[in-house]
């Protein structure tokens, strides 16, 4: 599946959403700031304009650049409202996350192109019947959620970079703010998850709502709770954001 705005001549302009750690301003040259409302309230923060090599770019931190917003309250529909509004035809996104795999180490990047989702209390739609809403019902084919062709050129990338990577993986996301417990841990591998955290759903599902080429970059920090005698990387504060 190749996504059409990839194969399309049109002028790129590429949103970063910054998970944990991950939304550092200063990678964007010539920076100016815009504060934003969209029909579904305010972003998270500030929208970072600037580029990189000449590319124009958005930046947002996904939980505020003071890190202030958990998971469940993260207003991602407006967020990626944002992004579209400020005219981005693509968005790559960072997330750290719990590997349910061995061969998956702390430290290794996962390309994600599936997802399963056990978030049970978030907005999943820009059609929801509210009056600022989109009008209309729109039920988004879901079977390839992020862009291939977007995670083909992060793949590139990495390799060039020399990073242990996985091309792909199946992103398991939970609500949070707790970790799972290890009987979820060991259910989740048997469901076939590869890694966990609690931000890819509804981010992914809204990306591929309003057509922009969604591709996430995971960085796997710790084995969750299923591997026994390891060491977690992060602790109760700083969960798989």
């Amino acid at each position: 599946v190749v996504c059409s705005i990839c194969t399309t001549a049109v002028k790129l302009m590429i949103g970063i959403v910054g998970g944990s750690g991950l939304d550092d301003p200063d990678i964007l040259e010539c920076r100016t700031e815009r504060f934003v409302d969209t029909p579904f309230g305010k972003p998270s923060d500030a929208l970072i304009m600037g580029k990189i090599k000449n590319v124009d770019c958005v930046l947002l931190a996904r939980h505020g650049r003071q890190h202030t917003i958990m998971p469940s309250n993260v207003n991602y529909r407006a967020n990626i409202w944002a992004l579209k509004q400020q005219g981005c035809t693509h968005v790559i996104v960072t997330t750290a996350c719990g590997s349910l795999r061995e061969d998956i180490q702390p430290g290794d990047i996962v390309l994600l192109d599936q997802f399963i989702d056990r978030s049970t209390k978030r907005e999943q739609t820009f059609y929801d019947g509210s009056p600022s809403s989109l009008q209309g019902v729109c039920h988004i084919p879901m079977a390839e959620p992020f862009c291939s062709r977007t995670r083909e050129v992060l793949i590139d990338v990495v390799k060039g970079l020399g990073i242990r990577y996985h091309p792909r993986g199946t992103m398991l996301t939970i609500e949070g703010p707790r970790f799972s417990s290890r009987a979820e841990s060991l259910m989740f591998r048997q469901w076939g998850a590869d890694v966990i955290n609690m931000t890819t759903v509804p981010e992914v599902i809204l990306a591929k709502e309003v057509g922009l080429c969604y591709a996430s970059i995971a960085m796997a920090t710790d084995y969750d709770c299923w591997k026994e005698h390891e060491e977690a990387l992060f602790d109760v504060l700083c969960p798989y954001f």
